[in-house]
């Protein structure tokens, strides 16, 4: 029999007017003794189920006769089990190996750790002594078991199982009918032969065109493909966070990567530095979809990111980016300058490029030559002049400054300030008539002034160019189709995270439960924080003195200036997003 941390828990005293027929009528004759539901309504379940199958704690919450929380409170009195929430754990691969789904399906239970012979299980219904009994029987483990909400095994079950199995399946279970390719510890050693000839193989190619499709399906921003001396480990990044997709063979390390790379048209021989190419694929009704490869040599082997450029996704209206309406003002004020410069700063993944993109495009008209320098050109603008630089052979993105002035622009756009030399030819075409747009990567707004500053530009020069410096971050957006008012919160807590004492009694706030439309994430896209600073007389005289980045922040923020804070505040109040989002990318004003 089944163990748990609290001993065997099975009740004893099971009432005589319920007939114990299976292990599910443990369960209805333990809530119909404590009443929670009715003799009738426990009637009602049974027949539900003999109809339609299922488990009867399921069957119980679906037809409304009990919630999932109340249900688990009254498991968690009677048995004193641990009591969690399945969807905020990440099993291992090879602890869900050991339940198969279509068992973790029917028994409605998920696997969650793995610790010597011990595994631990978590259920909705503990006194189901069948499921207990087939999983020890299968893994030959001792089973621990925890408590969790039906919905949310459910919900944690297709994550973990039916989302890998969905696309991936076909495609394992082909690479495991194959001897495939041993990493090697020795690179003399590989056979590029057989390591090319690897790479053709159907198995290997449907996993890869899986993993690209199941992306873009997922509104995925990168895939992670990361090689460990044990285990191979693919990730996407969806809305800004990182999620476990599946695991690989890991002796299809080498032949896996070496695929994506002659896709790309990278040099599958070398794989000592590090490469950078590029992947273009159609999909049905003629969507095309990029990916940005980047690899990268690590002990255990190349370490690949595919990063997706979905042109059709992109949102280059600058209403709809985050923008609050006094910021909007101050930035299309700003771009419809003859001259000057405006500059966005963030880190990366921050959103900076489309917020470019989208300031070009609002000023994209035919009577203005557009000029921009990128690395790499992310989107093809009609009407724009677009420059890829190229470090490797010199064509930097000074060199393209230098170029641009002999074009006659009216705007141009470089890519990212990097250092001295590219600073100075952006600051100085900024004085001579043309209007700037660049990018830097500083932690706030103000602190981009001293940025220049510190790179060698001289005060008088930054304070006469500059006329609007941006910081953004992105924070996801609460999945509609899910959301749900949230608990109220800590009146002093809120205070320190920075409301108003006079507005935290009346506020609601909102969470995404999880749902099919957000892949049970509780959110679904991402929308920009603003932290706008236009450059008035008396930021310039603090620049022009080289004051302190802290001196700069404190009297932009007493002149006016909404910081990132304020903005991810406002977003809550308006039921956008969570305050754990807006504390996730921005610090204490």
């Amino acid at each position: 029999m089944a163990t748990t941390e609290q001993g065997n828990h099975t009740p004893s005293h099971l009432p005589t007017s319920t007939p114990r027929t299976n292990d599910a009528s443990r369960l209805g004759e333990l809530l119909v003794r404590r009443s929670v539901i009715t003799f009738e309504q426990l009637a009602a379940a049974n027949a539900h189920n003999k109809k339609n199958g299922g488990q009867l704690a399921t069957t119980l919450v679906k037809l409304g006769f009990v919630t999932d929380d109340d249900l688990t409170t009254h498991l968690h009195k009677e048995y004193r089990l641990p009591v969690i929430d399945p969807l905020s754990v990440e099993p291992l691969q090879e602890v869900l190996a050991l339940i198969p789904h279509p068992l973790a399906r029917k028994h409605e239970v998920l696997p969650i750790s793995l610790t010597g012979s011990t595994l631990t299980l978590a259920m909705s219904d503990p006194s189901n002594l069948g499921a207990l009994n087939e999983c020890k029987f299968l893994t030959g483990c001792d089973i621990r078991i925890v408590l969790a909400p039906a919905r949310g095994i459910q919900k944690a079950i297709e994550r973990h199982y039916q989302a890998r199995e969905k696309a991936y399946n076909e495609a394992l279970n082909s690479l495991d009918g194959k001897r495939g390719l041993e990493v090697v510890r020795t690179e003399e050693a590989l056979d590029l032969a057989a390591l090319q000839r690897a790479t053709e193989e159907a198995p290997l190619v449907k996993l890869v065109n899986a993993l690209m499709t199941d992306a873009v399906e997922r509104r995925a921003s990168d895939i992670h493909i990361e090689p460990f001396e044990n285990d191979l480990r693919i990730r996407f990044r969806i809305d800004g966070v990182l999620y476990d997709i599946m695991q690989p063979p890991p002796r299809f390390k080498a032949a896996l990567a070496s695929r994506i790379k002659i896709m790309a048209s990278l040099d599958i021989s070398e794989r000592r530095l590090p490469q950078d190419g590029a992947i273009k694929v159609k999909l049905d009704g003629g969507r095309e979809i990029s990916f940005r490869v980047s690899s990268l040599p690590t002990i255990n082997g190349e370490k690949l990111v595919l990063r997706l450029m979905d042109k059709t996704g992109l949102q280059l209206d600058l209403t709809k980016l985050g923008f609050e309406l006094e910021e909007l003002k101050h930035f299309q004020t700003s771009i419809q300058r003859p001259h000057g410069m405006v500059l966005l700063t963030g880190p990366t993944g921050s959103g900076k490029t489309t917020t470019l993109y989208s300031l070009l495009a609002e000023i994209n008209k035919s009577v203005r030559n557009i000029q921009t320098a990128e690395d790499p050109v992310e989107l093809n603008m009609h009407g724009v002049n677009q420059v890829q630089v190229n470090d490797e052979i010199g064509f930097t993105f000074a060199a393209a400054l230098r170029s641009f002035l002999r074009q006659d622009p009216d705007v141009i756009m470089v890519g990212e300030i990097r250092d001295y030399e590219t600073a100075e030819i952006a600051v100085k075409a900024a004085l001579t008539g043309h209007l700037v747009l660049s990018t830097l990567h500083t932690n706030d707004a103000p602190s981009s002034i001293t940025r220049l500053l510190d790179m060698g530009v001289e005060p008088f020069l930054v304070s006469s160019s500059i006329v609007l410096v941006a910081a953004q971050r992105l924070v996801r957006i609460i999945c509609p189709n899910c959301k749900t008012a949230a608990s109220n919160f800590s009146q002093d807590a809120l205070v320190e995270i920075g409301f108003d004492k006079t507005e935290v009694k009346d506020l609601k706030f909102y969470f995404g439960k999880g749902c099919d439309d957000c892949a049970e994430t509780g959110f679904r896209g991402r929308i920009a924080l603003y932290e706008v600073l236009p450059i008035s007389d008396e930021i310039r005289d603090l620049v022009v003195a080289r004051a302190h980045a802290a001196d700069v922040r404190r009297k932009s923020i007493e002149i006016g200036m909404r910081t990132l804070r304020d903005s991810g505040l406002d977003k809550v109040r308006r039921g956008m997003t969570t305050i754990e989002e807006v504390l996730r990318v921005t610090g204490i004003d």
